[in-house]
């Protein structure tokens, strides 16, 4: 006898509570553990390192808000947390959903969860280490002798996070670009052939996004351009092998 819907359904939601609160836990867990060592405010005064290094010497952040020197290092450690979570976060929705995949399916599915978090975790650490210091120095240059830069913390945590955010997606391309040929989507010739679109929509997305600067825009165009044809290379490798691996079952 099968089970009626109703109880499988039950069943998928109780599976689903359990893998969400085991997610949840493991970012709480991460949290503590940087709460009490070494501390929100380290955390945020390493995220701040590249702001206050093209700041004059002894020029420091500012915060306009009562409670913003608490809350915002205190949201910088929680996000921390869930980047240094994110692989068990990613196992559980994985957890999730690999009973109702097929075998195929499973052996391209774990691969890509996994390459889309390194490249996710690369975007955010280029935009860290070569774009902040880049855009920071550029901008600071600007700056006119009799103006002090004194940045509100708070804004440039809303900064971090959408370069973060942006940088990230950038990465994550070459993924993209795999999916789209191995779901039949569309092919590489054709990836190929509106490859000028792709730069031009690069840059277009790259003026919208980033400071009004053409440093920090071709940072991000430019990366974006040379993932695009690192996933059309991938895209057109794993194409081979699937007809490689076709023609060996036949």
């Amino acid at each position: 006898m099968t089970a009626p819907a109703n109880d499988t359904f039950i069943s998928h939601l109780v599976e689903l509570r359990t893998r969400l609160l085991r997610a949840v836990v493991s970012v709480i867990a991460v949290f503590i553990i940087l709460f009490l060592y070494p501390g929100p405010s380290v955390i945020y005064d390493f995220l701040a390192q590249p702001m206050l290094a093209s700041l004059p010497q002894g020029t420091r952040m500012i915060a306009t808000g009562v409670i913003t020197p608490f809350m915002v290092p205190v949201k910088v450690t929680l996000l921390t947390s869930f980047v240094i979570a994110l692989p068990m976060v990613l196992y559980q929705a994985w957890a999730f959903i690999a009973p109702g995949l097929y075998i195929h399916e499973k052996r391209l599915a774990l691969p890509l969860i996994l390459s889309s978090t390194l490249l996710f975790i690369l975007g955010m650490a280029f935009s860290y280490f070569v774009v902040f210091k880049t855009v920071f120095h550029f901008i600071a240059s600007f700056a006119p002798e009799s103006i002090t830069p004194a940045p509100d913390i708070e804004a440039y945590l809303n900064f971090v996070m959408t370069m973060f955010i942006a940088f990230g997606v950038t990465f994550e391309v070459p993924i993209a670009v795999v999916l789209l040929v191995k779901t039949g989507m569309t092919t590489v010739k054709k990836l190929r052939e509106i490859r000028g679109y792709v730069i031009v929509a690069a840059f277009v997305i790259a003026a919208v996004i980033t400071p009004p600067d053409v440093i920090s825009q071709f940072l991000l165009a430019g990366p974006l351009c040379l993932l695009y044809e690192v996933g059309i290379i991938c895209a057109n490798f794993i194409k081979k092998s699937d007809t490689i691996e076709v023609e060996s079952e036949a």
